[in-house]
């Protein structure tokens, strides 16, 4: 999967999105330390545990590098900045059920507008999924010759000599 890159000076206002979304009933803000564990179950339950470790990184952050959705002290849905990397967006997802609601492109908003606030000019979207989203909701440009970027090599459960799970 490619990257993408962001032109953080042309983002488009979020406040008009926060606004039609509390109508809805949702919030979207930065998360609070004191949420880590819920918000980390339902990474886990929704994606993955390797987006969990991510975003942990993200609450060690002062300020708190996470925004949540939440309805009624439900989480819907996460997007975190400045993890993995410094300067790059993600992880993030919104619960499937909460999808198409606009839900997505506001949390993708709101951490990029805190990525103009640490001071960056430019964000990088890392080993993007949906790149037409992306593309069509901030004017993400694909980074040539970016696969795999920074998620090569990663971890697993098998041992790559034999292909077989490693004792625990």
């Amino acid at each position: 999967m490619a990257d993408m890159l962001v032109n953080l000076l042309k983002l488009p206002p979020l406040t008009p999105l926060l606004q039609d979304l509390r109508r809805a009933g949702v919030v979207v803000r930065r998360a609070a330390p004191y949420e880590i564990g819920r918000v980390r179950r339902f990474v886990e339950r929704h994606f993955t545990a390797a987006w969990a470790d991510e975003i942990s990184v993200g609450y060690a952050n002062k300020p708190v590098s996470v925004f949540l959705a939440i309805r009624e002290g439900d989480v819907l849905g996460f997007a975190a900045y400045e993890c993995t990397r410094r300067g790059f967006f993600g992880p993030t997802g919104v619960e499937e059920r909460e999808r198409g609601k606009g839900i997505g492109k506001a949390l993708l908003l709101a951490a990029l507008h805190g990525l103009a606030e640490m001071g960056y000019a430019y964000g990088i979207i890392g080993g993007v999924g949906p790149a037409e989203f992306y593309a069509s909701a901030v004017g993400a440009t694909l980074i040539p010759d970016s696969t795999p970027g920074i998620y090569a090599d990663p971890l697993s459960d098998t041992d790559p000599r034999d292909g077989e799970a490693p004792p625990r």
